[in-house]
Formats: C-alpha cells, sequence, structure tokens
C-alpha cells in the first residue's frame, strides 16, 4: 500500500514487470560536528564522516570493505528511508555524533564527534561510522573508531595542545586522518568515489583538526570540513574542529547524509511525503536520490 501522503515520480516503461527485482544502493549516513575549543588556547579534534555503504558493482564501500549484495525487492511492498542529519555545532563539548541513514536493513551509522579541546575524557574523539579525532591538549586524546565496512578511525592527538586532530574518512586514502602539530590542525581522512549518479562524485571525507594559531587542517576530499567549517550538506562529511584562527570557539556542523537507489527502468517509484526527492534516468535504470526526512517508498 502506498505512503499517505505520497507523490509519484513516473517515467515512460514498455516492459511488464517482474514483481521481484534488485535495488542497487548507495546510503550515507550524516557527518559528525566537529568538537568546541571553549575559552582554551587550543585546537579542536574534527568530527568523523557518516558511514558509507554501497552495493554498486565495482566500487567500495567505507573502512576499506568491498560492494555490499544488492538488495532484493518486491512490488507493492514497503520500504523505510531515513536521511541522517549532520551532527550539530558545539562551543565546548565533544562534537555532535550524525545521524543514521537507512534504507529497509541497510542501516549506516553517523559520524562520531570530534573531541573537545582541554583535558578531560570528552576530548577524545567519539566512534560513529568513522571516528572523529582527538582534541588538542598536553595530554593524549584518543581518536574515535570506524565501523567495520562503514569507515576509518579519526587520528589521535598525541599531546600538542594547540592543535586538533582529523576525523575518519571513509576512504582507506589518509584514512585515520593526520595527527596535529604545533603549527597545522590534522587533516581529514578522504572520502570514497561513487558513479550510481551517472558520473563519479567523492563523498563521505572527515573534517580538519582546529588550531588555535596557525593553519587548520584540511577537510578530507568528499565535503570534510577545514579547521572550524562546516561539511558539505548531502556528503556525509566531518565538521572541522574548533579554531581560533576562524574568530570563534565552535566546532563546525557535519554534512547531512543522503541515499541512492538504482533500479529497473520499467518500474515507478512512489514516495512518502515525509521524504525530499528527485528522479533521473541513468542508462538503463533510475535513480532516485533522498537528501532529506524519513517515510516509505515502494514500486510498482
Amino acid at each position: 500500500m502506498a505512503p499517505l501522503g505520497a507523490s509519484k515520480i513516473a517515467f515512460m516503461g514498455g516492459a511488464s514487470n517482474d514483481p521481484n527485482f534488485n535495488v542497487t544502493y548507495l546510503v550515507i549516513a550524516g557527518g559528525a560536528g566537529g568538537g568546541g575549543r571553549g575559552t582554551g588556547k587550543r585546537g579542536a579534534g574534527a568530527g568523523g564522516a557518516g558511514g558509507y555503504r554501497s552495493s554498486v558493482s565495482g566500487e567500495d564501500s567505507g573502512g576499506g570493505g568491498s560492494a555490499e549484495s544488492v538488495k532484493a525487492a518486491v512490488t507493492a511492498t514497503d520500504y523505510t528511508v531515513t536521511v541522517g542529519a549532520g551532527g550539530a555545532s558545539t562551543t565546548d563539548n565533544q562534537g555532535s555524533a550524525g545521524g543514521s541513514s537507512v534504507f529497509s536493513t541497510i542501516t549506516s551509522t553517523g559520524g562520531g564527534g570530534g573531541g573537545r579541546a582541554g583535558n578531560d575524557g570528552s576530548h577524545h574523539g567519539a566512534s560513529g561510522g568513522s571516528g572523529g579525532g582527538g582534541g588538542g591538549s598536553t595530554s593524549s586524546h584518543n581518536g574515535g573508531s570506524g565501523t567495520t565496512n562503514q569507515g576509518y578511525a579519526g587520528a589521535s592527538n598525541s599531546g600538542d595542545c594547540f592543535s586538533g586532530a582529523g576525523g575518519g574518512g571513509a576512504s582507506a586514502v589518509s584514512s585515520a586522518g593526520g595527527t596535529g602539530t604545533h603549527a597545522s590542525g590534522g587533516n581529514g581522512g578522504a572520502g570514497v568515489s561513487s558513479d550510481i549518479t551517472g558520473s563519479s562524485v567523492t563523498r563521505a571525507g572527515g573534517g580538519g583538526g582546529g588550531i588555535y594559531q596557525g593553519s587548520n587542517g584540511s577537510g578530507g576530499s568528499g565535503g570534510g570540513g577545514s579547521g572550524g567549517a562546516p561539511g558539505t550538506a548531502n556528503s556525509g562529511g566531518g565538521g572541522g574542529g574548533a579554531s581560533g584562527t576562524t574568530g570563534g570557539s565552535g566546532g563546525g556542523t557535519g554534512g547531512s547524509g543522503v541515499v541512492f537507489l538504482q533500479y529497473p527502468s520499467n518500474y515507478t517509484i512512489t514516495v512518502g511525503a515525509g521524504l525530499t526527492s528527485s528522479t533521473a534516468v541513468v542508462g538503463d535504470n533510475k535513480v532516485t536520490t533522498f537528501t532529506a526526512g524519513t517515510d516509505n517508498v515502494s514500486w510498482s
């Protein structure tokens, strides 16, 4: 049964539809917010990227994982879709976790918040899809761990008080984020590229660590924010750690997640009113992109 208030996005299709078909997905969770600086003369750790799960043939999932199995679907059946929000900014705490994104039984975990600058337990990076970076301190602060086949850990700060470490990204390239130094914040881990929409786009990069005085860490390719800056919307990028060089003490917000569903072009999707989406024809398939909300979808 179609969801209440649903709107149909229809394309011409001449073939009759088998009730059983496969859906290829790319499900990216929201990136986490960077840690706050408070009043101290230290940079904060960056937020980790949102978890990255893909069943696109020949492409990777996050954390060095291979593509997963496609989802077997049935017509006239409801499937839940949720797009995770980016983690909120903070001025004096560990960054907020990103929201998880969902397609049916597939859940990508929100990114782990960046560590606060200073000397207590909230200054470690939090675990998530990818982990947040450790905050700047005279003591060592650990990066948060990533989730298997979704993303990598954030970097640990080894005791440099001025700078924060980078957040983890979805890709094996610079996977743990860079550790900060007295002159610069740590760089965020890189994201993973996918051509599910017909062109290659990199998403789910970790945020860059902040610094009190010096050069902020760079956000990882794929939407990670540099020190103090937000992650890019609908990329799952982590927010940058709070930085004195950006004129404030707040960490950057995480980038919201995104869900892509690819299916044969002779099917019509019905999208619940609680979701924001668009559909395009890509080769022999359709791809529906969800950029906000939560509701059910079904096919006919």
